[in-house]
């Protein structure tokens, strides 16, 4: 009776460390200002497991790995990276319902199911810059300094290359000769270049709508601001999917279940600093609701945005190199 009491109770803390959720997320998820503490903690709460994230270009490193890939779901990819992913054929579908989404596209995607979206802006901080531009066009032709990302290594830099692409079309090579000049320098991610924004090294940072809602909430400071330009802003959302070889099937639908709900959705303004894929307006934070936003929004599917990746890319690595 003894003997067997022992063997139980030494098998007992082995069985809790199987259950481990091995998430593949993008790097600012996992940070402490990111999603990723909440969402750890949350998930962790109902789950009798542990959840892991694995953090860096999480394409990439799945596409090497293949079906040997120790990754149970996937966190952070967006709708400009979907059809290679897609075509690697490593994922199941989310079994979710999709068609009351708080999106401003429609959204009917059995694989990848989105957590958030927001689009892409040039934040500036209006006590350095006393007149920003108000268009694009007025963007080019600025005294300004400016850090943006690599599009070979963020998804923001990326969804910059297919921002011009949208208000540009055949002229993009001639905007992005304007613009290179005043980009201060190109950081491989998103942290990077905000850091060096903040710390006034650069009068303006390609970001997101969203991101003054930081500032404003986490700091009391309403100096730092989004322009908002009337060609449009190209929207992006990031969608988490489950793998379809994972040694945690139970839990990783456990998740999927997990992203779309209420508590989880809640979790999105003040944590990813972005809008939550399925919420009501009237139940987003105040600071996210008096955001400015745009009136134009502009976005590729992702057969177009796979298309234009290379051509773009070409074009952009000609005006900085």
């Amino acid at each position: 009776m003894r003997t067997a009491l022992a063997l139980l109770l030494l098998a007992t803390p082995a069985a809790a460390q199987d259950r481990v959720l091995t998430i593949y997320a993008e790097d600012y998820v996992a940070s402490e200002w990111g999603p990723g503490p909440a969402i750890k903690s949350g998930f962790e709460a109902f789950c009798d497991c542990e959840l892991r994230f694995v953090t860096g270009d999480i394409l990439p490193r799945l596409l090497m790995e293949g079906e040997g890939t120790e990754a149970d779901v996937v966190f952070g990819l967006n709708t400009d990276v979907l059809a290679r992913a897609r075509a690697s054929g490593l994922f199941a579908p989310h079994g979710q319902d999709t068609s009351d989404m708080s999106l401003p596209i429609e959204w009917t995607d059995e694989i990848f199911l989105p957590y958030n979206w927001g689009e892409t802006a040039f934040v500036y901080d209006e006590t350095r810059l006393d007149n920003p531009p108000a268009s694009f066009d007025e963007l080019l032709d600025a005294d300004v300094r400016i850090v943006i990302q690599d599009p070979r290594s963020s998804i923001s830099g990326l969804a910059l290359l297919l921002w011009v692409k949208q208000v540009y079309g055949d002229e993009a090579p001639e905007a992005w000769a304007k613009l290179a000049p005043k980009v201060l320098t190109v950081t491989r991610g998103w942290s990077e270049s905000y850091g060096m924004f903040t710390s006034g090294e650069a009068d303006m940072v390609l970001s997101y709508t969203t991101s003054p809602a930081y500032h404003i909430a986490a700091e009391d400071d309403l100096t730092k601001k989004a322009a908002i330009f009337p060609e449009g802003h190209y929207f992006m959302t990031e969608v988490a999917a489950q793998l379809a070889g994972t040694d945690q099937p139970e839990l990783a639908q456990q998740f999927m279940d997990w992203i779309l709900t209420p508590e989880f959705q809640a979790e999105i303004p003040l944590a990813n600093w972005s809008l939550p894929a399925k919420l009501p307006e009237a139940d987003w934070p105040e600071v996210m609701r008096d955001l400015p936003r745009p009136e134009v929004t502009l976005f590729y599917s992702e057969d177009e945005a796979e298309a234009l990746r290379q051509p773009a890319l070409d074009e952009w690595l000609r005006a900085f190199n």
